[in-house]
């Protein structure tokens, strides 16, 4: 280097003794409201464990006997199966699809364990099996369809919903196997219908927290279903596959067999809510309303829940806080001597509220 090069090089150099060595940056000041639409988008969850509490708290003032033991039993006993449902629900839209089939198939699944059971004198255990499997192939079905035909989720499960409820009336003959007949010869079939008390006190009749076994089947489900998409790969790929498929794909996810799996898994969730509906309900009958609302109410719990409609963000447990809040307004509603039509109209103001907060919280991505 010459003399003039290094003189000119030390002219810059001492140019710059003293000036400021942090690089600009520009922070805009976040107000409390864009805070709270950051930790609502890190935590889906939030907003409907928050609905809850307020919930519980007003009807706990308005009605004099909702914190009683009797009345928690009966919200869980009633969230069960919707519970259940809303596993398969909740899988299905974090892929941005949506399963209109759950219902059917789980009202299928339960007439499959019941008359393979009755009419071709198979062991309930056997039966319950194959009907697991069976409903498992149903909604593989639904998932090939969507997957690899590439054909709108709405219209395909819509078309196996109607498919499906029509089988059931057509194989089942409209028999409804009767409760007693269940319990002398196939008992296994009403396993989920048992219960454990807990708190009671034995100088009162019918006292204590009555807890049916399903109840603790759909909490253990939405507990490994939690750590599954949270903590696997596979819970990851569903997430990519539901925020962008296009671009997941190129990051080498294979999303066409991601989704014949979430369906297929959504078809075993739905096949299990059957066996419960038997334990539940205690008879195993075709016209099941399960079948007919199963759908809806698994896709409120879902919503409410704050799982988005758009896929690639919620969180299961977020399902289970929905399926409480439907519950919890539904018997609140009751306890206050209200017309039943409010619990309606309360649910579908839920409904409305949970999209247009996804909607904002949402905004924090784009």
């Amino acid at each position: 280097m010459s003399n003039d090069a290094k003189s000119v090089s030390g002219t810059y150099e001492a140019g710059l003794k003293g000036a400021a060595e942090t690089v600009a940056e520009f922070h805009e000041p976040e107000s409390p409201l864009k805070k709270l639409q950051h930790w609502l988008h890190q935590t889906p969850s939030a907003v409907p464990m928050i609905v809850l509490l307020v919930a519980l708290l007003v009807f706990g003032l308005l009605a004099d006997n909702f914190f009683k033991a009797g009345t928690l039993s009966t919200i869980l006993q009633q969230i069960a199966i919707v519970g259940i449902l809303g596993c398969a629900q909740t899988i299905v839209i974090l892929t941005a699809g949506i399963d209109l089939s759950v219902g059917a198939i789980a009202v299928f699944s339960s007439v499959l364990m019941g008359q393979i059971t009755f009419r071709y004198g198979v062991p309930a255990e056997l039966s319950i099996v194959i009907g697991l499997i069976l409903g498992t192939a149903m909604g593989a079905l639904n998932g090939f369809l969507i997957a690899r035909l590439r054909l709108p989720p709405f219209i395909v499960t819509l078309g196996t919903w109607q498919i499906l409820l029509a089988s059931n009336f057509i194989y089942s003959a409209n028999e409804t196997i009767r409760s007693s007949d269940i319990q002398e010869k196939a008992p296994a079939l009403q396993l989920w219908g048992k219960d454990v008390v807990f708190f009671a006190d034995e100088a009162v009749k019918n006292s204590g927290v009555k807890v049916l076994y399903a109840v603790f089947l759909m909490i253990i489900l939405v507990a490994i279903m939690a750590y599954v998409l949270r903590n696997t790969a596979w819970g990851r790929h569903v997430y990519a596959t539901g925020d962008d498929a296009a671009a997941a794909e190129l990051a080498g996810v294979p999303t066409k067999k991601v989704l014949i799996q979430v369906y297929a898994l959504a078809g075993f969730f739905c096949a299990i809510a059957g066996w419960v509906m038997i334990g539940r309900f205690g008879s195993v009958s075709p016209t099941a309303s399960t079948g007919q609302l199963g759908n809806i109410q698994s896709i409120t719990a879902v919503v409410i829940g704050g799982i988005s409609l758009f896929g690639g963000r919620g969180s299961i447990v977020g399902m289970f806080f929905g399926a409480l809040i439907v519950g919890v307004f539904e018997m609140g509603l009751r306890l206050v001597g209200t017309d039943p039509q409010w619990t309606f109209f309360l649910i579908g103001v839920l409904i409305i509220f949970a999209v247009a907060v996804d909607q904002w919280i949402r905004k924090v991505s784009a």
